[in-house]
């Protein structure tokens, strides 16, 4: 098949073939850019003197003369392919060595970490150390009050106390000013007034909240059950009197003891008192 156009008649001398328009070969680094695009490219061909066949047969020759350079440069490399595993000679010892590397560096790695999982237990257990240390320094103290304030209301209903005698100086002078405060609650006849009565049954519940946060089972509050029952029933003893006196006078006066009965969750005294003023 000819890429070439003729003009004229067929006597024409061969001389004005020369100048007859050939079209040029396809550019090969047409088809080498990025963005290469057919339909742009044979947009590209429109003023090219050569017929659509001739076109396809030269895209035809072109495809098949890329294939062919293709398969001359595979036998052409294919030698120096099968030869590249004989070419690495040595290389198992590299790997080996390589190896042997990482598996000494993960043997340190282990290693360390098992030295920081040893200082973190250390840590939780100087920290779970120290915060039962502060929780027995803070019960130490909840005692110290607690023998205190037991001291304190066993002096304010004078009763002889049994506890640590450890009350510095500044608690005794406390103590004696809060007793001294007292002397004015007395009522007629010398008995105790209300309000000063109230005060008692107020440190006495007090005592009971402090004993039911550190936990009646302890040892220290266990010892202290003997001064809890005088406490109670002095209490009691002076409430009961406090009543007969109240009962046939101020029905206020009245109200109020039994709302410290009820306080101190004592509502059967009331009726054992009741029961003792029946001529």
């Amino acid at each position: 098949m000819s890429n070439r156009f003729f003009f004229g008649d067929s006597d024409s001398s061969e001389s004005g073939e020369d100048s007859l328009p050939y079209p040029k070969p396809l550019s090969r680094a047409a088809f080498l850019t990025p963005d290469f695009d057919p339909a742009t490219y044979l947009s590209t061909l429109r003023n090219r003197h050569q017929t659509l066949e001739d076109l396809r047969a030269e895209l035809r020759d072109r495809s098949q003369h890329i294939s062919k350079e293709l398969l001359d440069l595979v036998n052409e490399n294919y030698q120096d392919f099968l030869s590249l595993g004989s070419s690495l000679q040595g290389g198992d010892e590299k790997v080996e060595e390589v190896r042997l590397g990482l598996m000494g560096f993960k043997r340190d790695v282990e290693g360390l970490k098992a030295k920081v999982d040893e200082r973190r237990r250390e840590v939780q257990d100087l920290v779970a150390e120290r915060k039962e240390m502060r929780r027995q320094m803070q019960l130490g103290r909840t005692l110290l009050e607690l023998d205190q304030r037991l001291q304190e209301l066993e002096r304010k209903l004078m009763i002889a106390s049994s506890g640590l005698h450890h009350v510095d100086q500044a608690g005794v002078e406390d103590i004696e000013l809060s007793d001294s405060g007292d002397e004015g609650d007395e009522g007629e006849g010398g008995s105790i007034s209300v309000s000063r009565l109230r005060r008692h049954a107020r440190r006495y519940l007090l005592i009971q909240r402090m004993i039911k946060h550190v936990g009646p089972q302890h040892p220290f509050v266990v010892d202290q059950g003997s001064r809890m029952e005088r406490l109670r029933n002095t209490i009691l003893l002076d409430l009961g009197n406090a009543l007969k006196q109240s009962v046939a006078g101020d029905r206020e006066e009245v109200t109020k003891i039994l709302g410290m009965y009820r306080d101190l969750n004592e509502p059967h005294e009331v009726l054992k008192v009741l029961k003792e003023r029946r001529p």
